[in-house]
């Protein structure tokens, strides 16, 4: 069957099952717009490249699918490559696809040339510039399966402009050619051995199992063993807030089992354990791990029971406190009355930013959790809260971020509005940036911190700018009918 280039990759995409593409335009790429259409393949339209990546990133978390961005090349590419870090940390499975400069003009100074794929490779599984049109179909394949194939992570591929014009006869790749082979690493008895054995053992698994279906295996893990199984997926490592006294679980434990988690900066590079803990490394763990686990005779005592008491733990003082009838408001009671919108079947938290966005992972929780990750970049939370609402259309998708964060990607809201996407955000206004700020005073004290003031900014009017739904609240007795009246908008709010 003789097809453009473009087709040939629009119609591979949507045969693997690809429910949307995050896109933003450019010259290398408007063939694969048109070959869209007859692809019957949705293109959600955003206003900057790392924000495509981003939502891509999210759709990848929540649904476990490849999240496909598309972008043009050059510039748009280079835009795009920055939020690929994020993906990579989280290891969620992304792929982005960028035009680029046709291959009959590489090295004579074409029109955005640049060397894409080297460019991208230090923040990806796998990244190559497409050399053939007959490869396209495959191409596209293989990417696919590297983005979801064993720890994920985002794959790229350079697109030239020229191939996705040519005209070839080739066959689009069969159904299970997209799809990563099923063979899971075995399950030493060494390592379960070790667990039950140990007195204090701890599961500790990376991010790529924080989302809800990676959850409720390691709850069944747990279940069965009465080993503790514990997601890390913060930036602040021991120190996550949402984790409780995680540090003296971590320091208390005698049996490690890191399960696609590196020993890096997060656990202080192994100096987070004991010196006499067993540590072991193993690339992930998953259903496969329970059939052998089931066999055998777990007892553990009071350990499991004890680490979930440890990680729940929250100072008493927060309970009662409460801020003064004319404001500020703190962010603790912020977490209190924004808990009700998330107690809900099926709602997501996004948390994102410095100081507003630790508050908002101690204090809130949700069936479903989108945070920054080990990269601990911030600007995601507006993409990825568009995302999750096109993921989980019927859910409640609330997005906590900090003044600064909400700079990144404001002009998304205009995203979210085209869109029909009904998210709630909630912009934390310090005027600073606090985290920074508050690493100023410990380091160099007072007079020396300087630099990091913004100004006094009304959000809520920047959102009506874009056709948001706009609250603006000072006082404690106005913050919970501006949550309902912003839930019930029907909008982005």
């Amino acid at each position: 069957m003789k097809l453009r280039g473009a087709d040939i990759v629009a119609r591979a995409l949507a045969r693997a099952g690809t429910r949307y593409v995050f896109t933003l335009s450019g010259n290398h790429v408007m063939s694969l717009f048109d070959a869209a259409l007859e692809a019957k393949l949705p293109l959600v339209h955003v206003r900057h490249e790392a924000a495509a990546v981003h939502m891509a990133d999210a759709w990848g978390r929540l649904t476990g699918e490849a999240g496909v961005a598309l972008v043009t090349g050059g510039p748009g590419h280079a835009n795009a490559v920055s939020a690929l870090y994020t993906a990579l940390a989280a290891q969620s499975p992304v792929v982005l696809l960028s035009g680029h400069a046709p291959t009959n003009e590489t090295g004579k100074g074409a029109f955005q040339e640049m060397a894409q794929a080297e460019m991208a490779a230090p923040v990806c599984k796998a990244a190559w510039t497409v050399r053939s049109a007959q490869t396209l179909g495959g191409d596209i394949a293989r990417a696919m399966r590297m983005a979801k194939a064993g720890r994920p992570g985002p794959v790229h591929l350079s697109l030239p402009s020229d191939l996705l014009e040519a005209q070839v006869d080739v066959d689009l790749p069969a159904k299970e050619d997209f799809v990563p082979e099923s063979i899971l690493p075995g399950v030493k008895d060494e390592v379960l051995d070790a667990l039950q054995r140990a007195k204090k053992p701890l599961l500790i698994a990376g991010p790529a199992l924080g989302n809800a279906r990676g959850r409720a295996v390691l709850g069944q893990f747990e279940e069965t063993t009465r080993v503790p199984a514990i997601v890390m997926e913060s930036p602040r490592g021991v120190n996550d807030p949402s984790q409780g006294l995680l540090a003296e679980v971590l320091a208390a434990a005698d049996v490690v089992v890191l399960a696609g988690k590196r020993r890096d900066f997060t656990l202080r590079f192994g100096a987070a354990f004991a010196k006499d803990c067993r540590l072991f490394e193993v690339d992930a763990v998953g259903e496969h791990w329970l059939v052998p686990a089931a066999r055998m005779s777990w007892v553990k005592g009071g350990w499991l029971d004890e680490v979930q008491s440890a990680i729940a733990f929250r100072p008493a003082s927060w309970r009662s406190l409460a801020s003064q009838p004319g404001g500020p408001l703190h962010p603790l009671e912020v977490g209190r009355a924004v808990q009700k919108l998330l107690d809900a079947p099926e709602a997501v938290l996004v948390a994102d930013g410095g100081e507003f966005g630790q508050w908002s992972q101690a204090t809130l929780s949700a069936p479903h959790r989108l945070i920054n990750g080990p990269a601990g970049s911030i600007g995601a939370a507006l993409p990825f809260a568009a995302a999750a609402k096109l993921a989980l259309p019927g859910s409640n998708v609330v997005a906590m971020l900090g003044d600064g964060t909400f700079g990144f990607h404001p002009s998304e809201l205009d995203t979210a509005v085209r869109n029909g996407l009904a998210y709630v955000a909630v912009v934390g206004n310090d005027r600073c940036w606090n985290a920074e700020y508050q690493i100023q005073l410990r380091s160099y004290g007072a007079a020396r911190a300087r630099g990091l003031d913004l100004l006094p900014t009304r959000y809520d009017r920047v959102a009506e700018g874009f056709g948001a739904h706009g609250e603006h609240v000072e006082r404690p007795a106005e913050l919970a009918p501006a949550l309902e009246r912003a839930a019930r908008a029907g909008r982005a709010a």
